[in-house]
């Protein structure tokens, strides 16, 4: 079947993860990040950055979960994408002034990003992008490199220092990065069977792929994973993530495609279940 692209407004619209402490992981999302909840119940919570759906993100607590083995594929990290550098910055000085340890800071030419680790362990991107007139192309790809970021780019956002009041209402979820067992597979499935274009394949082992030319909504890696195997389902981390399409009809075309491969596992009028060959589940709405 001819490869199609998908539509330029194709956004990751939210994540669910699996935990097994939901207070201390809410604490963190809510509390210090200063996410939004809109509801819990049934040792599930729901958080976006306005307090209204659709949730960005999901934690569902299991108590019998167990750690998720090294060198397994799943989630490498969630990058939570902030409207301007100023909304970045109030939230590294929130979390400085909590002494939350940080894993990195980097300038990676189209963004500004500071790294850390969730209570669970699961990797977190805080970024926020440069304009893209400042975004430079390279025989169609997207040229990135990681850069350390002089910290007093952000400090200086915040003169005022204004109250701490939760995360901007515009905060949303970037894109996803993940960690895969095969980059060919990989590539096959987002940017041949989704629809992704490949935006860089610069870095080695790794890859990048947007809609829209936007830097990159999904990222792959084998760094940790080359030839890895899948995480045991009841694994904390990632249970799946949403990726919103706003054409029905290309959703049809991907529904015949994942079937074709064996890898649709439900679908619907408006919405469809599927994996990808290391069997991360994916909903596309």
């Amino acid at each position: 079947m001819k490869k199609m692209n998908i539509p330029d407004n194709t956004k990751i619209q939210s994540i669910d993860l699996r935990v097994n402490d939901l207070e201390k992981s809410f604490n963190f999302y809510s509390d210090l990040l200063g996410f939004k909840e809109i509801e819990t119940k049934d040792n599930i919570s729901f958080l976006s950055a306005n307090g209204k759906e659709p949730y960005l993100i999901k934690l569902t607590e299991d108590k019998n979960s167990v750690q998720r083995p090294a060198h397994t594929t799943g989630l490498y990290h969630i990058a939570i994408r902030f409207p301007n550098r100023k909304e970045l910055a109030r939230v590294f000085l929130r979390l400085f002034n909590q002494q939350y340890k940080f894993q990195g800071f980097s300038d990676l030419l189209v963004s500004e990003a500071i790294y850390l680790a969730d209570p669970e362990g699961n990797g977190i991107e805080l970024y926020t992008d440069k304009p893209r007139s400042e975004w430079k192309w390279h025989i169609g790809e997207i040229q990135m490199e990681t850069l350390p970021l002089n910290l007093s780019v952000l400090t200086d956002e915040l003169e005022d220092r204004e109250a701490w009041n939760g995360i901007h209402p515009e905060t949303d979820i970037g894109h996803i990065h993940l960690n895969v067992s095969n980059l060919f597979k990989a590539e096959k499935f987002y940017n041949d069977i989704l629809g992704f274009n490949i935006t860089s394949s610069a870095y080695p082992g790794a890859l990048f792929l947007s809609a829209g030319g936007y830097h990159h909504h999904i990222g792959v890696n084998t760094w940790n994973s080359n030839n890895g195997k899948t995480a045991p389902k009841n694994s904390t981390g990632l249970i799946s993530f949403t990726v919103k399409i706003d054409d029905i009809k290309y959703l049809e075309l991907l529904k015949e495609k994942a079937e074709k491969e064996g890898l649709l596992l439900s679908a619907n009028s408006d919405s469809i279940s599927i994996m990808d060959f290391d069997r991360n589940k994916i909903q596309l709405i």
